[in-house]
């Protein structure tokens, strides 16, 4: 890749976690760090720009116009589709990975390993790779060893989003309204969601999406009653 490097854009609702990676990829020759973005809004305004070969991008960043998760990265992928996508997340639950690599997104980083993974993860990205941190790969190893047993079904991408706003605190009627489908659909695919994950109560289904990191702290709704 000699006089050859790649423009970067990082979005992360952490100052924090942004000035680290920018400090890590700062001595990497092949990597350009083109815009940091903390919600989607912004982001978006960085992409119409067009300045950027790999998005790098964290899972979770509520509260702003264009979302986060699936739902985010399914939109941005039609609107940019010449843009690498690179997911950095705290998440090593297999049906987030599972729905991850079901879209399409082949380079998943943990925010539990070393941010030195993202360099390769990001030229994995730019050439049609795969890269998955040592966390994330051994989330995966384990879900494909439970394969043979009594592995509980991994969620599709429509019943995580519809778990993770609802853990986020919206009734189904919102979500209904937010995802433009109608209630009916939603509380199928709650009622789906929760017989693959085993749950039979709505504050059991909230305890798992908080225990997974689905949802931000600054959403989790109180689950200290009774469904």
């Amino acid at each position: 890749m000699d006089g050859f490097s790649l423009r970067v854009v990082l979005a992360d609702d952490h100052p924090g976690m942004i000035a680290g990676i920018e400090h890590s990829l700062s001595s990497v020759s092949t990597i350009r760090l083109t815009g940091t973005a903390g919600n989607s809004t912004e982001l978006l305004r960085i992409l119409d720009a067009g300045h950027c070969d790999v998005l790098v991008s964290d899972y979770s960043m509520p509260g702003n116009e264009h979302g986060d998760g699936i739902a985010l990265f399914s939109f941005l992928q039609r609107r940019y589709p010449s843009v690498k996508l690179v997911v950095l997340t705290m998440l090593d639950n297999p049906a987030v990975l599972g729905a991850l690599q079901k879209q399409g997104i082949c380079c998943i980083v943990s925010k539990s390993d070393a941010l030195s993974h993202l360099v390769p993860a990001i030229h994995a990205a730019a050439t049609g790779g795969t890269y998955y941190s040592p966390s994330v790969q051994k989330s995966l190893h384990m879900r494909d060893m439970n394969r043979g047993g009594q592995a509980l079904q991994p969620l599709s991408k429509r019943e995580l989003e519809v778990v993770r706003l609802y853990a986020s605190g919206l009734t189904v009627n919102e979500i209904a309204e937010r995802v433009s489908r109608s209630k009916k659909t939603i509380s199928t695919q709650k009622a789906r969601a929760m017989q693959k994950l085993g749950i039979e109560r709505d504050v059991d289904l909230l305890r798992y999406a908080m225990e997974h990191g689905m949802v931000a702290s600054s959403s989790q709704p109180d689950t200290s009653g009774s469904a």
